[in-house]
C-alpha cells in the first residue's frame, strides 16, 4: 500500500491560527499572563461546566498545583492518596515529591479506570484522604459507584482528565465530575497552546488558594473578597501586600501568548472531539477480534485506540515499517516502572500487568481520515495476534 505516514499525534494549531497570532504579536500586546489568560479561563470553565478554571504552563503543573493546594488549604485528613496503577508519571510524582503515602489501584477490565473491588479494599484498609482518577484514553471511570464508595469512606476525589478533554459521563464533562480536574494542552493532545494546561473546579476556596500558589503564594490574582480577608487576617497594609506571601508557592503561570492560541483552539474543540469519537468507533468496527475499551460514558473524546496483542514488539516493528506510529498503552503499570521499583519494589496487579505486558494504542487525532484508519487496521491485522 502506498499510504502517507500516520502519526500517533498531530498538530492542532492551524496555519490560519499562526497567522492570527503573528498579527496579534505585532500589535504590541502584553505577552505575560494578563487579560487574555483570564478570558481563556472563563471560556474554558464555561465549556467544562464548572465555575472556575486556572490556566497553568502544563498538565503536569496542573496536577502539582491540585495536590499542593489541597494540602495547603487543609482539605485532606491525612497524607494518603490512591493513584491508578495505569496512569501517567506526573499523575503520581507530585504526591511522592510532597511526601504522601501512595497506594496503587488496579484497573477496571473494561474501561481501564480504577477497579471498584480493589478501590474499596484500599479505602477500607488505608483510609486515604484522596483519590486521583485518570480517564484512560478518554474513557470516563465508573463515576457514580466511585463517588458512592469515596463518600462512604470520607475520601475526596479529583481527576487527571488530560486524556479526556471533551468526554462526558451522564451528560457532564470530565473535569466537572469531582472536586477538581486537570488538563493538558501539549502538542498532540485534544487542543494545544504549545505548552499549557488548566485546572477546573467549582470550589471557591480551593480556587483562590490555587490562584495564589500558582503565582508565588501572593494574593494579587485572588478574588478581591478573599484578598481583603487575607490582608486583614495577617495585618498586611496595601504597600506590604505587593510582596506578601500567604503560601510557599511556585511560578506555574502560562502566558497571554498561550491563551491567545487556546481561545482559538476552544472554538474548534467540539469538532475535534466529535472526530476523535468517530475515529474510535471506526477502529472498533475494523478490529472486531481485538479487545477494546468499554465505558459508562455519554460521549468519549478518544485520545487513542487501545487494545491488547500477544506479539506487541512484532506489531510495533511492522507498523513502523509501514509508516504508522504506535506506543505502549499509556505507561503500563506504575508498579513496574523503574522509579517505583527503586523505591518500593515490583508491584503486581492483575489488569495493570496485562496492560503493561500486552497493551498498545493506535493513532487517533483530528487530522486522521477514515482511509487512514482503514490502512492502520489493515496493517495491524497482518501480524497482530489477539490476546
Amino acid at each position: 500500500m502506498n499510504k502517507r505516514a500516520v502519526k500517533l499525534a498531530d498538530n492542532t494549531i492551524s496555519a490560519e491560527e499562526i497567522r492570527a497570532l503573528a498579527g496579534w504579536l505585532q500589535e504590541d500586546h502584553q505577552l505575560t499572563k494578563g487579560p487574555l489568560t483570564r478570558q481563556f479561563e472563563a471560556e474554558f470553565a464555561a465549556y467544562s461546566g464548572t465555575k472556575y478554571s486556572i490556566m497553568v504552563n502544563s498538565g503536569s503543573s496542573a496536577n502539582l498545583l491540585m495536590a499542593y493546594s489541597l494540602l495547603e488549604a487543609g482539605y485532606l485528613k491525612n497524607k494518603k492518596v490512591i493513584v491508578p496503577a495505569v496512569s501517567w508519571i506526573t499523575t503520581l510524582s507530585p504526591f511522592i515529591q510532597l511526601g504522601f503515602d501512595c497506594f496503587l489501584c488496579d484497573s477496571d477490565a473494561d474501561d481501564l479506570g480504577v477497579d471498584l473491588n480493589h478501590l474499596e479494599a484500599l479505602l477500607k484498609k488505608e483510609q486515604p484522604a484522596l483519590l486521583i482518577l485518570v480517564h484512560i484514553l478518554g474513557h470516563p471511570n465508573k463515576m457514580e459507584a466511585i463517588q458512592r464508595l469515596c463518600e462512604q469512606y470520607g475520601c475526596r476525589v479529583i481527576e487527571d482528565a488530560c486524556e479526556a478533554l471533551g468526554s462526558e459521563y451522564a451528560g457532564q464533562k470530565t473535569g466537572a465530575l469531582s472536586l477538581a480536574g486537570s488538563f493538558s494542552f501539549y502538542y498532540g493532545h485534544h487542543i494545544s497552546t504549545i505548552e499549557g494546561g488548566a485546572i477546573t473546579t467549582s470550589d471557591g476556596k480551593l480556587y483562590s488558594v490555587m490562584l495564589s500558589i500558582r503565582s508565588h503564594g501572593w494574593s494579587r490574582d485572588v478574588p478581591e473578597a478573599d484578598r481583603i480577608a487575607w490582608r486583614k487576617e495577617h495585618d498586611i497594609d496595601e504597600f506590604r501586600e505587593f510582596y506578601s506571601f500567604y503560601y510557599p508557592g511556585y511560578n506555574l503561570r502560562s502566558s497571554d501568548l498561550n491563551a491567545f492560541l487556546g481561545r482559538g483552539q476552544l472554538q474548534r474543540l467540539p469538532d475535534i472531539a466529535k472526530t476523535r469519537e468517530r475515529n474510535f468507533e471506526l477502529y472498533r468496527k475494523a478490529l472486531p477480534d481485538f479487545w477494546s475499551q468499554r465505558s459508562e460514558r455519554s460521549f468519549v473524546s478518544s485520545f487513542a485506540y487501545g487494545t491488547f496483542v500477544k506479539n506487541r514488539l512484532a506489531v510495533f516493528h511492522h507498523l513502523k515499517a509501514n509508516g504508522i506510529e504506535c506506543r505502549p498503552l499509556v505507561c503500563g503499570s506504575m508498579g513496574r516502572q523503574p522509579f517505583w521499583i527503586k523505591r518500593y519494589g515490583v508491584m503486581h496487579l492483575t489488569v495493570a500487568d496485562r496492560v503493561h505486558d500486552f497493551g498498545l494504542y493506535l493513532p487517533n487525532h483530528a487530522n486522521i481520515t477514515p482511509d487512514d484508519i482503514s490502512h492502520v487496521a489493515h496493517c495491524f491485522k497482518e501480524v497482530a495476534e489477539p490476546l
